[in-house]
C-alpha cells in the first residue's frame, strides 16, 4: 500500500479516524481528573560532613570519594532504618504511601532527598524526619561526622502530579494509531473487487464493458 492509497483510505473512514482519539482523550481525562488523586513532592538538601581521621584530616577529602560517601548516604536514605525511624518521629507505622528518591552531584557531598505523597503539609514533615533520621543513622554506623540540612523541606503549593495532560495527549495518540491500525488491517482482510482496476490486476485480463448501477428503476 502505497502513502497516497494510505490517505485515500484514512480519507474514507475520516470519522473513524477523528472520533476514536477524542473519545480515548475524554475518557483518559475523565479518569486521570476523577480517579487519580493529586501528589505533591517536598525536596530537601542536605551537605554531609565527612568523619575526620586522627590527624584532623578528612577521611573523604578527593572527589571519588566524595562521590562514594554520597552514594553511601542515598543508600541510607533508602533503608528501613531511616525510614523507620522517621516514621516513628511522625507516629506513622511506616512510609510505604511515600515515594522516596535521593540525588547528588558528581563533584560535592551535596545531596537532595524528594519524598512524594498525596497530603502536602504530611510530605514535607515526611522529608523533614528522614534527613533527621539519616543523620543519626550515618552518625551510628559511622558513615558519616554529621548530615546538615541546607534547605528545609517546604509544604509544596502546588500538585506535582499526575501529569494529566501528558496521559490525555498520549491517549489521543494510542486512539490515533488504534483506529489507523483498525482501518488498514480491516482493509487488507477485506477481499472484495471494488473496481473495474482491481478486477483488472486480480484477473489479468482488460474489463470490456460496466454495467451501470440502476437505482429506483423497474
Amino acid at each position: 500500500m502505497t502513502l497516497l492509497e494510505l490517505f485515500q483510505l484514512l480519507k474514507k473512514h475520516l470519522k473513524l479516524v477523528i472520533t476514536l482519539p477524542v473519545v480515548c482523550a475524554i475518557a483518559m481525562g475523565i479518569v486521570s481528573f476523577a480517579a487519580m488523586d493529586n501528589t505533591y513532592t517536598a525536596t530537601t538538601s542536605m551537605y554531609i560532613l565527612a568523619k575526620t581521621d586522627d590527624s584532623g584530616q578528612m577521611s573523604y577529602n578527593d572527589l571519588s570519594a566524595s562521590q562514594m560517601l554520597s552514594n553511601d548516604i542515598a543508600t541510607l536514605l533508602d533503608s528501613d532504618s531511616v525510614k523507620s525511624g522517621a516514621a516513628n518521629e511522625l507516629g506513622l507505622s511506616d512510609l510505604d504511601d511515600y515515594k522516596v528518591s535521593v540525588s547528588s552531584e558528581t563533584t560535592t557531598r551535596v545531596i537532595t532527598l524528594s519524598v512524594t505523597g498525596t497530603d502536602a503539609k504530611e510530605t514535607a514533615e515526611v522529608a523533614k524526619a528522614m534527613a533527621s533520621s539519616v543523620s543519626t543513622v550515618a552518625q551510628n554506623v559511622g558513615a558519616a561526622q554529621s548530615i546538615n540540612v541546607i534547605d528545609e523541606a517546604k509544604t509544596p503549593e502546588v500538585p506535582s502530579g499526575p501529569k494529566r495532560m501528558l496521559y490525555v495527549a498520549v491517549a489521543f495518540l494510542a486512539g490515533i494509531f488504534i483506529a489507523v491500525a483498525y482501518v488498514v488491517l480491516a482493509d487488507m482482510l477485506n477481499t472484495r473487487i471494488r473496481g473495474a482496476e482491481e478486477a483488472e490486476e486480480l484477473l489479468g485480463i482488460p474489463v470490456v464493458g460496466r454495467i451501470p448501477a440502476m437505482k429506483g428503476g423497474k
